[in-house]
C-alpha cells in the first residue's frame, strides 16, 4: 500500500492560488496511491489568503472518485446563514472505511499565545494485508504547552485502541450502533507535528518512547534512511513564517509494520503548497 502525507495549506501553492485539482494531481505525480492524508482543509473560509470559500473536502474529492473521503473539523466556527465554517484534516481511502473517530485533542489555556482548536482523524481500513488503524493530525504550531498536551493525548489514543485490539468484543449485537468493529493495534500515524526542532525536539522523543502496553510508534524515515537526517518539510522554497527549513511532518508506524516498510521519502520539489508532502510504501 501507498501512503501520502501531505499538509496543503487550504490548496494554495507558493504562487498564492487556491486550486484542489492541482493539488490532487501534484499527489497523484508521487505514486498511485491508496490513501492520502491532508491537513489544511478549509470549508466556507474565505478570509483565507487566495480563498473564495470554497468547499475544499467536495472539491477535492472530485478528482478522486475511487477513493472514499473522510473529514475532520477541528475549527468549527459560525459562517453565516448558508453554512458553518470549518478547518481541519482529511483522509481519502481507496480500501473501505470501517469505523471513523475523530478526536478532539487538548487545548489548554495559554495567555497571550495565538492558538486554536486540533483534532486527530482516525480510521479503520481493510486493507489487503488486514485491518489498520491510519490516524492523521496537525499539532499547535504557537504553544508549545498545548503541543506537549496534544503529543500525550496521541499516545493515550494509541494504548487506548490497543486495548479495544486485546479485548474481546461483545456478541450480544450485530447491528446498530452497538455493533461491533475491529480497532486493530497495527496503526499509521502522519501529520503535520509542528515541533520546531524536528526530530531533535522533546514532543518527538515524547512520542516515540516505548509504551508499558501497546506497540512504539516508529519514525518510517529513521528506518529506511538510518543515521540520516530528515530533509525539510517546511520553509523548503520560502521562509515566510521566519527561520532555516526543518522537518516537522512524520510518518510513524507501530513496530509490527516496521518489517512491511518498502521505503519513505519527502518531496522537497512541489510548491503546490509550504509543506512538502512524504510518500510511504509499505509492503
Amino acid at each position: 500500500m501507498i501512503l501520502v502525507q501531505w499538509n496543503i495549506q487550504w490548496c494554495r501553492g507558493l504562487d498564492g492560488k487556491v486550486d484542489p485539482q492541482r493539488i490532487v494531481e501534484t499527489a497523484k505525480s508521487f505514486a498511485d496511491f491508496d490513501v492520502l492524508c491532508l491537513q489544511e482543509v478549509a470549508v466556507n473560509f474565505p478570509a483565507l489568503a487566495g480563498s473564495v470559500g470554497e468547499d475544499q473536502p467536495f472539491a477535492l474529492g472530485k478528482h478522486l472518485p475511487q477513493h472514499e473521503p473522510v473529514f475532520a473539523a477541528a475549527t468549527d466556527a459560525p459562517g453565516g446563514h448558508e453554512s458553518r465554517r470549518r478547518f481541519g484534516n482529511m483522509i481519502f481511502s481507496r480500501f473501505p472505511v470501517q469505523q471513523v473517530y475523530r478526536h478532539t485533542l487538548p487545548w489548554p489555556a495559554h495567555e497571550g499565545v495565538p492558538s486554536m482548536q486540533r483534532v486527530a482523524l482516525e480510521v479503520v481500513v481493510l486493507a489487503p494485508s488486514g485491518p489498520l488503524r491510519i490516524v492523521t493530525t496537525h499539532l499547535e504550531y504557537y504553544s508549545d504547552r498545548q503541543r506537549a498536551a496534544q503529543v500525550d493525548r496521541l499516545r493515550e489514543l494509541h494504548v487506548e485502541a490497543c486495548g479495544h485490539a486485546r479485548a474481546k468484543p461483545s456478541d450480544r449485537y450485530d447491528s446498530g450502533p452497538f455493533q461491533p468493529f475491529a480497532r486493530p493495534a497495527s496503526a499509521i500515524l502522519c501529520g503535520d507535528f509542528n515541533m520546531p526542532k524536528g526530530p531533535s525536539d522533546p514532543d518527538y522523543a515524547r512520542l516515540a518512547a516505548p509504551f508499558d502496553d501497546a506497540p512504539r510508534l516508529v519514525d518510517c524515515w529513521t528506518v529506511a534512511h538510518p543515521g540520516k537526517a530528515h530533509p525539510p518539510s517546511f520553509c523548503v522554497h520560502e521562509q515566510t513564517h521566519g527561520g532555516a527549513p526543518y522537518c516537522c511532518d512524520f510518518v510513524f508506524v507501530t513496530e509490527d509494520l516496521v518489517p512491511r516498510l518498502r521505503s519513505v521519502r519527502y518531496d522537497v520539489d512541489t510548491k503546490a503548497s509550504d509543506h512538502q508532502p512524504v510518500i510511504l510504501e509499505l509492503a
